[in-house]
């Protein structure tokens, strides 16, 4: 099946429901990844949904992209508890290691994503980051390098 043939698909079994965003939009974003402008444009247009609602959506929870996310996810807590144990440092060390300002989040490779999240639950690891599913706890900035080495 291609892509058009997935989207069209995934429409067929939203069209029509209410509240049925959320679901439509994880469903479009298993396609390629993240969610491309052209694929919302569209499908708004067959389903009839505003597309400001579901750019919205789209745009306010933190799991849907809007472009290509890298092959590793790193995920820095920020809870209060990684918080005061320096995650901030932690967060910073890992944009340097991976060569990315302040507004990119993923690398020119495309192999990582780098993103901030509220809590990993690992409050005891502090400061703590994912890549991937793997957990890395009790970090400091000269640690990170050598962990996302790993990983290549």
């Amino acid at each position: 099946m291609d892509k058009k043939e997935k989207i069209d698909a995934i429409i067929a079994k939203f069209k029509g429901k209410r509240g049925a965003t959320i679901p439509l939009l994880q469903e479009l974003q298993e396609v390629e990844g993240y969610l491309e402008r052209e694929t919302i444009s569209y499908v708004a247009a067959e389903t009839g949904i505003k597309i400001a609602d579901m750019y919205g959506v789209a745009t306010f929870y933190s799991m849907f992209r809007l472009k290509p996310q890298g092959r590793h996810i790193i995920k820095v807590c920020k809870g209060t508890a990684c918080h005061v144990s320096g995650a901030t440092a932690i967060f910073h060390a890992i944009q340097g290691h991976l060569d990315l300002t302040d507004v990119e989040d993923t690398t020119s490779d495309g192999k990582y994503t780098l993103m901030e999240v509220a809590c990993l639950g690992c409050c005891s690891l502090a400061p703590v980051m994912m890549i991937d599913e793997d957990t890395h706890g009790k970090l400091t900035p000269d640690s990170v390098g050598k962990i996302l080495d790993r990983y290549e």
